[in-house]
């Protein structure tokens, strides 16, 4: 048996220990045992009867419990069993708050002491009133646009979505008493920035582990947010591979879209807006990260967030905007919706981290996207540099080549006539659409299933 959340071994007493069973109230509760050495041998207790006597008067003194105390004994060796339950009001010692976390003692403080206290109410952070901001203050855009969602989700009532903007949010429950929630800022205020530092996403795009060649930030309401990054994600820092269902044109990520919109939900609803750090999401050569300040509910694994679980939001009333809105569920199956996002595709599934404060997902490319991205330049900007797009000219022999080699196969995709001849897909793309436009070439047939037809080749 060893030390743990539950439990705590002390040779002695020392009235400094009367922190740990502060943070064993603050916790969940737990035992700790005076007379037991760190290894948990009983060594016996001489002053055993006295503490005692004393003891119950310094818990009720200086923290404010009663507790079970039991004088017990093991091979003859008196020792003391100090039994602590969960307190539903917070306790403190000397003005300190003292929580029990693994087997450590942590002093509470800033955003951690401001979480604690809130949760020993009951509230959650994105439920408490914010004075001095009204609807009036509140995106009207955004507000339509949540309309515009939510009546598709047709997880609105019609009638709720016809009330005003004041009537919208008391129907989302955003509001306490006569002020507007924390949530309702965050969801609907056109700079929530305002108020909260560091509610926003910064995207970045490294070379390597310190080279950072060009970033954006990503402000606004929540919505906004995620719809904004998710363009520039797919438009700016992710280079998608280009192949052909006939003469569709088809491109593909590194990962499914879908995977990586559910996976960035997952932060902004999750995250942590008391830490006035933003959201972070890293683009390397190989991977993509999302880094976010936020943690896990109490007593939660990676394990068990993995695997099948109900739904705690860690902010309710912002998670439930996004329900309505039709951009979450609500019975706690994100990760598994990106894993078999990822499956279906056949694209590597994230690794998932989560730390205090740090809960991370990190999407690596396959082996197989990586290839394909072999001899293609790079045409994402550098610092502090305005990117010049260079015309490329097809070789004159390119259209030839095309034509010689579907007029032998007419069913070849044009990824394959690309890899045939040397030349890059998007070379193909341009002289196969040229050829298209002369009367030289057309597609035949479905987009799976059809074939090419060479109306001009050139003996060139």
């Amino acid at each position: 048996m060893n030390e743990d959340q539950h439990l705590e071994w002390k040779a002695t007493w020392r009235d400094e220990y009367l922190k740990w069973l502060c943070g064993f109230a603050n916790a969940q509760g737990g035992v700790l045992e005076i007379g037991r050495d760190d290894k948990g041998r009983v060594v016996g207790l001489e002053e055993a009867a006295r503490l005692m006597e004393e003891l119950p008067n310094k818990l009720r003194d200086l923290l404010g419990m009663v507790v079970d105390i039991n004088l017990l004994k093991e091979d003859g060796k008196p020792y003391l069993r100090i039994v602590v339950g969960p307190y539903p009001v917070p306790i403190s010692y000397r003005g300190e708050y003292h929580y029990r976390s693994g087997s450590t003692k942590q002093v509470l403080k800033g955003a951690a002491l401001d979480r604690f206290l809130l949760g020993k109410t009951g509230k959650r952070w994105d439920a408490v009133p914010l004075p001095g901001v009204s609807v009036g203050d509140l995106d009207g855009a955004a507000l339509a646009k949540f309309r515009e969602r939510a009546l598709r989700s047709q997880r609105v009532g019609v009638e709720a979505l016809d009330e005003d903007d004041a009537g919208l949010i008391l129907k989302l429950r955003l509001t306490e008493g006569t002020y507007l929630k924390r949530a309702a800022v965050l969801l609907f205020h056109p700079d929530p920035e305002c108020f909260f530092t560091g509610a926003a996403i910064k995207i970045g795009y490294f070379a390597s582990g310190s080279d950072l060649r060009y970033q954006d930030e990503v402000q606004g309401d929540l919505f906004a947010q995620v719809d904004k990054t998710m363009d520039l994600l797919l438009t700016k820092y992710l280079k998608a591979t280009i192949s052909y269902e006939g003469i569709q044109r088809v491109e593909s990520f590194p990962m499914p879209v879908s995977a990586l919109r559910e996976a960035l939900l997952n932060a902004v609803v999750h995250r942590d807006y008391a830490v006035a750090t933003p959201i972070q999401i890293r683009v390397y050569a190989d991977r993509l990260v999302i880094w976010n300040p936020g943690e896990l509910p109490e007593d939660w694994s990676t394990e068990r967030l993995m695997g099948e679980h109900f739904s705690e939001p860690y902010n309710p009333d912002i998670a439930n905007a996004f329900f309505r809105a039709g951009e979450i569920e609500a019975w706690g199956r994100g990760i598994q919706r990106v894993l078999d996002a990822c499956r279906e595709a056949g694209t590597p599934e994230p690794g998932i981290q989560a730390e205090p404060r740090d809960l991370r997902f990190e999407f690596p490319f396959s082996a197989a996207y990586l290839a394909s991205l072999v001899g293609e330049a790079d045409d994402r900007p550098v610092p502090h540099e305005t990117p010049v797009k260079t015309p490329v000219k097809t070789p004159v022999k390119t259209p030839v080549e095309i034509l010689h080699l579907l007029t032998a196969k007419p069913d070849m995709t044009l990824a394959a006539v690309a890899k045939a001849i040397g030349k890059s897909v998007s070379a193909v793309e341009r002289a196969s659409a040229k050829l298209a436009k002369e009367g030289r070439l057309r597609y035949v047939g479905p987009r799976k299933g059809g074939h090419w037809e060479v109306l001009e080749d050139d003996d060139e």
